[in-house]
């Protein structure tokens, strides 16, 4: 819900946003609201053109738009270049998120060694281990696991029942939601006969500065040295990045990807849903997978990838299948074939 306290006009938020006002500046609104639905004094945004049908009807004080959609309307406008971007800086004006108090929680327990900031606030039935540092303004929501030796970040924010394991180093204005674990064992055991026996994981997890972590993603801790996540790299809920990977700067996976064992992954790359790669590979900065892609080898070079097969109906799906299994034997009788050709 938000923050009826929280009005700005237009002229504040083209300023804002470096938008070019077209409309009163006084004018003021009080929140966001979706085109179709936004109230009077609510502002909205247009970054598509097929929504252009719904610009007419909106009751929305004013709309965040681009030059070209603006011709489209007679009401107030903010004009940029990219109105989700515009719209991204206001709705964090607009932020509904609680904002915590200074101070540790009476039910907290907190070791005698470790060091707490002032300015930091640690939630109810928090537990904070020996030698942990949490540095000013970081919040703790309730019900968090700091192990020991670990530190977070001044501005870091951890929603409820986020659990750091020991050597787990997060940077300054970092957000991990609820259920996220960071620094668990990785997945790594030799085999003994018919038992396996655990590879004991003796590195950490180093997060960089402005990184943000999905609710109960897995981020494993290093089998030999660090696992780590560089500065303004975003994860979604429910990913696993396994022991020792390393994600490159401004890099983004979506909900349910699965980065494998000793994996680089490149800056500014992007991983749709589902996505997954094999252990000790790479991807080179600028790389995009396609939602669902399964990568088995290094990519060297940026651009988007894909692999698997589209939707479609069962039978027609059953048949395709069948033909999988006969590449093979098909390609050798075909390539019989041109040989005998060439002859």
């Amino acid at each position: 819900m938000e923050d009826r306290e929280k009005r700005y006009t237009l002229a504040q938020l083209a300023e804002h946003i470096g938008a070019r006002l077209r409309g009163p500046g006084e004018l003021e609104v009080s929140g966001i609201g979706a085109l179709a639905s936004a109230r009077e004094d609510q502002l909205c945004f247009l970054a598509d053109k097929k929504h252009l049908a719904q610009l007419a009807a909106t009751n929305a004080a004013a709309v965040i738009l681009t030059e070209q959609m603006a011709t489209a309307t007679e009401r107030p406008v903010l004009i940029c270049g990219s109105p989700y971007l515009a719209y991204a800086r206001v709705s964090q004006l607009f932020d509904c998120t609680p904002q915590a108090g200074r101070g540790i929680h009476p039910s907290a327990v907190v070791h005698p060694g470790a060091t707490v900031s002032g300015e930091a606030s640690i939630g109810a039935n928090c537990v904070v281990e020996s030698d942990a540092v949490i540095d000013g303004a970081a919040v703790l929501g309730p019900g968090c696991v700091i192990g020991e030796r670990c530190r977070v970040g001044a501005g870091t924010r951890l929603h409820a029942n986020v659990t750091l394991y020991h050597d787990v180093s997060i940077g300054k204005d970092c957000i991990l939601h609820s259920g996220a674990v960071l620094g668990g064992d990785g997945f790594g055991f030799a085999p003994d006969g018919g038992n396996w026996v655990r590879i004991a994981q003796n590195g950490g997890v180093v997060l960089g500065d402005n990184v943000s972590v999905g609710a109960n993603t897995a981020i494993d801790r290093g089998a030999i040295g660090d696992t780590v996540i560089e500065d303004g790299v975003i994860i979604d809920n429910l990913c696993q990045i396994a022991h020792n990977v390393r994600i490159g700067r401004n890099s983004a996976l979506a909900g349910t990807c699965a980065i494998a064992g000793s994996a680089v992954i490149g800056a500014n790359c992007t991983l749709a849903g589902g996505a997954g790669t094999v252990g000790h590979i790479e991807l080179a900065d600028g790389v995009h997978l396609t939602g669902r892609t399964m990568v088995t080898k290094s990519i060297g070079q940026k651009g988007a990838w894909s692999s698997g097969t589209p939707m479609m109906p069962s039978a027609q799906w059953r048949r395709a299948a069948v033909r999988f299994s006969q590449l093979d034997s098909m390609a050798r009788r075909l390539a019989e074939l041109e040989k005998k050709l060439n002859d």
